[in-house]
Order: C-alpha cells, then sequence, then structure tokens
C-alpha cells in the first residue's frame, strides 16, 4: 500500500500488458480496510485512496492477481465500502 502512481502503472502494465483507457484499477491491503485505484481516463493516469475507519471493503471470492470486471454502480459501492454486489445488473431479482 506504499506505492505511488508509477509504481501502480508498472504493476498493471506487469499484470495486463497495458492500462486501457477508461480502466480501474484496484489494489487492496491484506486487512480489506485500505484500497487504491489506479485510473487512465485516457488523458492521463490518477491515483486515488480509501481507507475505511470501520469494516471492511467487500472483495470478490477471486485469487491474488485476478481480473474482474465491475459496472459502474458496483465500482461505486465497492469504494464506499457498501456490498456492491447487491447493485447494479446483477443484483436484480428474476424469480419471485
Amino acid at each position: 500500500m506504499h506505492a505511488g502512481t508509477e509504481t501502480a502503472l508498472g504493476r498493471v502494465i506487469e499484470m495486463f500488458g497495458a492500462a486501457k483507457p477508461s480502466g480501474a484499477y484496484l489494489f487492496a491491503n491484506r486487512r480489506a480496510n485500505r484500497m487504491k485505484i489506479l485510473v487512465h481516463d485516457g488523458v492521463g493516469i490518477w491515483l486515488a485512496a480509501r481507507r475505511l475507519n470501520q469494516g471492511k471493503f467487500h472483495w470478490p471470492g477471486i485469487h491474488r492477481r485476478s481480473e474482474v470486471v465491475f459496472d459502474n454502480e458496483q465500482l461505486q459501492a465497492l469504494v464506499l465500502g457498501l456490498p456492491w454486489q447487491r447493485v447494479g445488473a446483477s443484483g436484480s431479482i428474476s424469480v419471485l
């Protein structure tokens, strides 16, 4: 979690081969209470950090170095520390 913009970008390039425009790449600590988000907006890159005072971020059940695609609503919920799995199209009710 001490990585700056250049180090985080280097990790993204090492892992995925390139940072895609309009892509967001999330990094988290082991306790799941801090995250950094690297965003390539098509013009440049920026790095944001978030720390929860209480609780944890709700991460998907994935292994290290995995790719997960979130829609915009799910990403916003994850960053706020909400259960992102219940937001957006994946949280729709289809059976009564």
